[in-house]
């Protein structure tokens, strides 16, 4: 059978960071689901903003937020008022002190999460699911990444049957251990079902 393991987790420690940093003994459930809340609440308030990665950071009762996002602008909003209602919202929802940090992604083509958004974006608009692959590795490979790879699952095109369809160009090499893959899964709604895209 084939074992596919998530390529982030895979290298955890060697090349890729945890996107939790912090030690429990005795409440360790507690916090992780925390965590979840928090990332649910922020990925739901903010769905057009481009947020790639929410990366947490606790101390004593005080959480620190980073939000690695393509489009600073719609997280801050005017005169920071965004931000500002957001972390209120956090604190209420967890009832501890929150810090937000919001870190600007500067080259969004070659940011994994980011390509399957706007991917499955584009097929919820019923563009052709083959032009808005060859349009994301064209572009990802002109921005300087090494390699690409995208595969598409479900019923493409409304297809009576569900098949997948990969486009690749460059070097991914998904079973080194040092090569720095990115990866990201997210899930296209259309109206005859949902359509998961992948991007390494």
């Amino acid at each position: 059978m084939g074992r596919k393991v998530n390529p982030i987790g895979f290298r955890l420690g060697i090349v890729t960071d945890w996107e939790s940093k912090w030690y429990a003994e005795r409440n360790y459930t507690e916090q992780l689901h925390e965590d979840l809340r928090i990332r649910r609440l922020i990925l739901n308030e903010l769905t057009r903003a481009g947020i790639s990665k929410i990366e947490l950071e606790r101390s004593a009762n005080k959480v620190d937020v980073t939000l690695h996002t393509s489009k600073p602008g719609i997280v801050i909003g005017k005169q920071g008022a965004n931000v500002e209602r957001l972390r209120q919202m956090l604190e209420r929802a967890i009832d501890k002190k929150v810090h937000l940090r919001i870190e600007d992604i500067k080259v969004p083509e070659i940011d994994a999460k980011l390509i399957a958004e706007s991917i499955a974006e584009q097929i919820s608009r019923r563009v052709a699911y083959r032009r808005a692959m060859k349009h994301a590795v064209q572009q990802a490979m002109r921005r300087g990444a090494k390699g690409v790879k995208i595969t598409l699952s479900g019923r493409l095109g409304g297809a009576e049957m569900s098949r997948s369809v990969t486009e690749m160009d460059g070097r991914v090499p998904r079973s080194t251990l040092r090569a720095d893959i990115d990866f990201g899964v997210v899930h296209a709604h259309t109206t005859y079902g949902r359509i998961g895209v992948k991007v390494w």
